[in-house]
């Protein structure tokens, strides 16, 4: 598999007018993207994602898949402080690291909200799962409002109100149900964590058609590269 961090130069959005003006048939893309709830470059990476798609869709059909991280497979269920959890993690360095997460969510017009709980990201994950199964829009739909209320709202990843607030938003049906059973979806959560997971250190983490890899909260014109390369179109 390929592996790539954002290739050096932008692509200009005036070439992707002239490619899609030349390029009548569309062609396929499928995005396996792994991905913790908890992890705030995630988001950033969604973001840009949906910016690049936005301005590639006349190009390119979409298929999006998200699957389990676990940043800590060890956060406690009933959840803690969140502004004392980064201290005790990082030390003096959370200061800058909020400090810079706000700068970059302000430029994608959102406010970065440290307050609240954070805690174990399992039941998201399994309600990804689950929301995955009635559709893969409903998929992607859900971990947008996801990240919202835990990045902006300052709601609890654990909440399971917060959890089937956001799956109603959404359209997904059954989720206080399933969520009620912690077995449910979990098997599922644990083979997709060994499955796209386990060779990997860090997230945001796309997979491209299943042979080009990029990593991190990249701009949008890396994803348009990445398609590019990921369709064999030559730049």
């Amino acid at each position: 598999m390929l592996s790539s961090s954002c290739p050096k130069f932008p692509i200009s959005t005036r070439f992707l007018r002239r490619s899609m003006a030349t390029n009548s048939a569309k062609k396929f893309i499928r995005i396996d993207i792994s991905s913790d709830t908890v992890c705030p470059w995630c988001f950033v990476g969604k973001r840009n994602l949906d910016k690049a798609i936005a301005l590639a869709n006349e190009q390119y059909d979409f298929e999006i898949r998200w699957h389990p991280y676990l940043l800590n497979p060890s956060a406690p269920k009933e959840g803690v402080n969140k502004k004392d959890y980064y201290r005790s993690k990082f030390g003096p360095r959370s200061e800058q690291m909020t400090s810079r997460m706000t700068e970059v969510f302000k430029g994608l017009g959102l406010e970065y909200n440290m307050s609240g709980l954070t805690g174990s990201s399992l039941d998201s994950h399994r309600l990804l799962y689950f929301a995955g199964q009635q559709g893969l829009d409903k998929q992607n739909n859900l971990a947008e409002e996801i990240f919202l209320g835990y990045f902006t709202q300052g709601r609890y990843i654990g909440d399971r109100e917060f959890l089937v607030e956001a799956a109603r938003k959404v359209g997904v049906e059954g989720a206080a149900d399933f969520l009620e059973d912690p077995n449910n979806g979990l098997k599922e959560v644990n083979e997709e964590l060994q499955q796209y997971s386990s060779n990997i250190s860090g997230v945001p983490h796309f997979v491209l058609n299943g042979k080009y890899q990029l990593s991190g909260g990249q701009p949008p014109e890396c994803f348009i590269r990445a398609f590019q390369a990921a369709s064999n179109i030559t730049v």
